[in-house]
């Protein structure tokens, strides 16, 4: 008759969780020194396991952060790109919804340093510029400018240049990145994150000029 008192070894009952753990092991520490400065062995003491451990999950640190930025950041353009398809609304809502979707979902988490430190360091690891470039910056581009095209095709938008319009409609959000993580001689609480938000989505769908008389 088995024990009822029987229980698993908790290294059993944890492996499922390793790859988890590593991964928010691995945000942490990529955020806080940046992708040249971030050791494996570091990544692995903070999740609790030995270095080896981690191996058996991710061949190398590029690997690594390819996981991190799938786990964190693909997810979140997924869920842009269905909701251009699937969205009935008007396409200025739709604009709405996606910018403040993406800063709820991306930037206002830890997973939008990783964006300021491709920016900052792609130029020394070119295989993880091009890595995100692909997986991350093209589905990006290329959901924020069929957005635009929906609205160009409805008659909600006028017609516009839409490659450079989506660079315009994008600027913005990254430099709110840049400010959340990055320290200067300016207060940061004079920036609310979304009451900027706020007055650039009314500056892109009202424009500057009064209307016309």
């Amino acid at each position: 008759m088995p024990c009822p008192f029987e229980a698993k070894p908790r290294w059993e009952r944890r492996k499922d969780a390793r790859p988890q753990e590593l991964l928010e092991a691995a945000i942490d520490l990529f955020v806080e020194r940046g992708y040249a400065a971030t050791r494996l062995e570091d990544v692995a003491r903070r999740a609790g396991v030995s270095k080896g451990t981690l191996y058996l999950y991710y061949e190398n640190k590029e690997e690594l952060f390819k996981a991190v930025v799938r786990s964190s950041i693909v997810p979140v353009i997924g869920e842009a790109e269905v909701s251009v398809a699937e969205f009935e609304g008007h396409s200025a809502e739709l604009l709405r919804h996606l910018i403040h979707s993406w800063w709820q979902r991306l930037g206002a988490t830890k997973a939008s340093g990783i964006i300021k430190l491709v920016t900052a360091e792609a130029d020394n690891f070119p295989e993880l510029a091009r890595f995100y470039q692909e997986e991350v910056i093209n589905r990006g581009t290329r959901t924020m400018s069929s957005m635009l095209e929906r609205g160009i095709e409805r008659g909600e938008f006028r017609p516009i240049d839409v490659h450079l319009m989506t660079q315009v409609l994008i600027a913005p959000m990254l430099m709110l990145i840049t400010w959340k993580h990055s320290v200067g001689p300016c207060p940061r609480a004079e920036l609310e994150p979304q009451a900027f938000l706020d007055t650039f989505l009314d500056m892109a769908l009202h424009g500057l000029l009064p209307p016309a008389a």
